[in-house]
C-alpha cells in the first residue's frame, strides 16, 4: 500500500508564496504520473497540475497558470508546488495524486490526505 503526505500548507496574505511536498512511498516512483488537486469547500474538486512520467510534460490549470510551478524530484521520491502570488480564491484542501498513467489522474490510484492552504486578503 502506497503512501503520500503532503506538508507545506498554511496561512499567506493575499500576494504571498507557498510551497507545497508530497512525499510518496512508492517503489517505482519515477514510473508514476503525479497530480496535484484542490477542493474547496462547497465545490467540486479542481486539477491543480500534473506531471507526466513518460514525457516529463508538465501542464496546469487555467486558474494558476503563470503562478504556480510543479516540480518533481525522482532521487526523493517527492513533487513540489510552488504557489506564488496566491489569491483568495485559491484557499482550499491541496491534494497530490499519483497513477501510473498520466490520463488517470483525476480517478488516481493513490491520493494523500491533503493539506490545507488559507490565503487572507
Amino acid at each position: 500500500q502506497a503512501h503520500l503526505v503532503e506538508s507545506g500548507g498554511g496561512l499567506v496574505q493575499t500576494g504571498g508564496s507557498l510551497r507545497l511536498s508530497c512525499a510518496a512511498s512508492l517503489r517505482t516512483f519515477s514510473r508514476y504520473a503525479m497530480g496535484w488537486f484542490r477542493q474547496a469547500p462547497g465545490k467540486e474538486r479542481e486539477f491543480v497540475a500534473g506531471i507526466s512520467w513518460r514525457t516529463a510534460n508538465i501542464y496546469y490549470g487555467d486558474s494558476v497558470k503563470g503562478r504556480f510551478t510543479m516540480s518533481r524530484d525522482d532521487a526523493k521520491n517527492t513533487v513540489y508546488l510552488q504557489m506564488n502570488s496566491l489569491k483568495a480564491e485559491d484557499t482550499a484542501v491541496y491534494y497530490c495524486a499519483a497513477d501510473s498513467a498520466y490520463n488517470n489522474l483525476k480517478s488516481a490510484e493513490f491520493w494523500g490526505q491533503g493539506t490545507q492552504v488559507t490565503v487572507s486578503s
